[in-house]
């Protein structure tokens, strides 16, 4: 269990560039709360104490804001920043690495019993205010942008906006990949824009970070070649961002 709250620790500090100190993420971090919180509960009713794990679950939401069904299957590193008004319904299932924003909602669209919840993939961001409704699939990597509405299945690294929500693209996956990579490197998070979404400024910064990929490709390649022609090269330190005058940071 401890090893469990500490992953979730280091979970907040690389998400979540307020964090300040363990100490503040322990007391003031209502989403660490809610999932601490949810695996007590969620132990209690799958050993058939239902009642007493529903009951936990309802303090969970009393202290924190955040409705967490005790039947609901988590995940390991889920991050849930702010957190206030979050659902999470009772067969709901979220993969490893998601993050999820305040007034989230994994909801039903039946009162029959039975599978009636999205189902999450690895690595899923959901923005503030959107709605996942019904059984479906979100597959690993999508982004799903605030306030939609999401009914039907997505296929992984799509990234979805509106009401009803619909996909505005879909990446390839190694692309992704190596585009998150370059991203991590520089300090910069997306937040789920591509290069097909309507804003001028994601774009650029979508193909400078493609731009830097296929130049280090490159660089390695003519390095590799001049090795075997016994041709020595001076190793340049690369300078970090902030020596260059460039710091990155956002009000979490």
């Amino acid at each position: 269990m401890f090893s469990g709250i500490k992953e979730q620790i280091n979970c907040v500090f690389e998400r979540d560039p307020a964090a300040q100190s363990v100490f503040e993420i322990l007391i003031a971090y209502p989403g660490l709360h809610a999932i601490i919180f949810h695996q007590f509960s969620h132990y209690l009713w799958h050993k058939g104490l239902r009642w007493l794990g529903r009951w936990i679950s309802h303090l969970s939401r009393w202290l924190t804001g955040i409705e967490i069904h005790p039947g609901a299957e988590i995940g390991r590193r889920l991050f849930i920043d702010h957190g206030m008004g979050i659902v999470i319904g009772e067969t709901a299932v979220i993969g490893d690495d998601c993050t999820l924003y305040h007034g989230v909602t994994l909801g039903g669209t039946t009162w029959q019993k039975g599978k009636r919840h999205p189902t999450l993939g690895n690595g899923v961001v959901i923005g503030a205010g959107a709605k996942l409704l019904g059984p479906i699939i979100v597959g690993d990597g999508v982004r799903i942008g605030s306030n939609s509405v999401v009914l039907k299945n997505i296929t992984e690294g799509s990234t979805v906006v509106g009401i009803p929500g619909h996909i505005v693209s879909t990446e390839d996956r190694q692309v992704a990949s190596h585009r998150e990579e370059i991203a991590n490197k520089i300090g910069f998070d997306a937040y789920g824009a591509t290069a097909d979404m309507p804003d001028p400024v994601a774009n650029a910064i979508n193909q400078m970070l493609d731009h830097i990929h296929i130049m280090e490709k490159q660089m390695d390649t003519i390095k590799c070649v001049l090795i075997k022609q016994g041709v020595e090269i001076d190793e340049i330190p690369m300078p970090k961002l902030s020596d260059c005058g460039i710091e990155s940071g956002s009000d979490g």
